[in-house]
């Protein structure tokens, strides 16, 4: 590894030990999440959703990262994470490389599931926000909650509003969080439904979407959330205005509710849209964390201590 990125991991941690903030120098990004997402690019989508999923589930707190033991039963199985959540590979090495150069486990698998989606946006071209730190990891997890709190593909407006509400997450953040859709791909079980039986859908898209997804079998086949999955932009918004909305929940936020004045307005204006999202990444980010004495700095990721 390059004496240049060493020094960097060493600065990362001294600092994230002595604040309550930190941005990686641009050759992390360079090093470790450009890799990543250039072996596979939906990586980057991947990691924000890990780190969305987590906070969702009784905070931010790296308990969507445990493995399933004689006690607890992994949130990874759970219906909105279940053959869908990935990236645990790439969390596992960031995690390894800070712990063997500091020489014993001192950031959190939860700190880094915040800063690996930060990352990850900037590295898609997305904008950038500072990531406060200081997040401890949970010693449990909870697939029962994951089922009953984590928003559902199939939800209306209303249901949306009060499940981010439920998480301190108003109108605003529902809005700039679903343009995390922005990058990455969907399976075709989950929007099946939408491209044969919604009203409110451009025939040109379902027909082209039906291409790949047909009405039975091809469960796993994947489509893009927009034309450019692979680019933090506005196209996600642009698609809603059409009526192209990838998902039912997705169409939802431009459908004649009280949500479609911003949806248009992000659709038009791609500094709006990064300053919404940075803010309401930093307000997610600081759902429930465990701090002080509360949880544990994991060795292992996927295991408790």
């Amino acid at each position: 590894m390059a004496p240049r990125f060493n020094f960097l991991l060493h600065a990362f941690l001294c600092l994230a030990l002595a604040t309550t903030s930190f941005s990686f120098s641009p050759k992390f990004y360079d090093n470790v999440f450009e890799a990543a997402v250039h072996r596979e690019p939906q990586m980057g989508a991947s990691l924000l959703r890990l780190h969305f999923h987590d906070c969702f589930v009784n905070g931010c707190d790296g308990s969507l990262l445990l493995d399933s033991t004689s006690i607890l039963e992994t949130e990874k199985n759970a219906r909105g994470n279940f053959n869908s959540v990935r990236g645990f590979e790439v969390v596992d090495q960031i995690k390894a490389e800070v712990d063997r150069i500091c020489g014993r486990p001192v950031v959190s698998c939860a700190d880094i599931l915040a800063v690996a989606a930060r990352d990850s946006v900037v590295v898609l071209g997305g904008p950038t926000w500072k990531v406060r730190l200081g997040r401890r990891d949970s010693t449990t997890a909870s697939r029962a909650l994951a089922d009953n709190v984590l928003p559902s593909a199939s939800m209306d407006l209303p249901a949306l509003i009060n499940n981010f509400k439920n998480q301190g997450l108003n109108k605003r953040d529902l809005v700039a969080l679903s343009g995390g859709h922005t990058i990455g791909l969907s399976q075709c079980i989950i929007f099946r439904n939408r491209i044969y039986n919604a009203t409110n859908i451009d025939p040109a898209f379902a027909k082209e979407r039906r291409t790949t997804c047909p009405r039975t079998g091809g469960n796993t086949n994947l489509a893009p959330f927009d034309p450019t999955p692979a680019r933090f932009d506005t196209t996600y918004f642009k698609n809603l205005v059409k009526e192209r909305g990838p998902l039912t929940s997705d169409q939802a936020l431009f459908s004649g509710g009280s949500t479609d004045k911003l949806v248009e307005s992000y659709s038009k204006n791609t500094d709006a849209f990064w300053v919404g999202f940075g803010k309401s990444m930093i307000k997610m980010g600081n759902i429930k964390p465990l701090t002080g004495n509360q949880g544990q700095i994991c060795v292992n990721c996927r295991k408790v201590n």
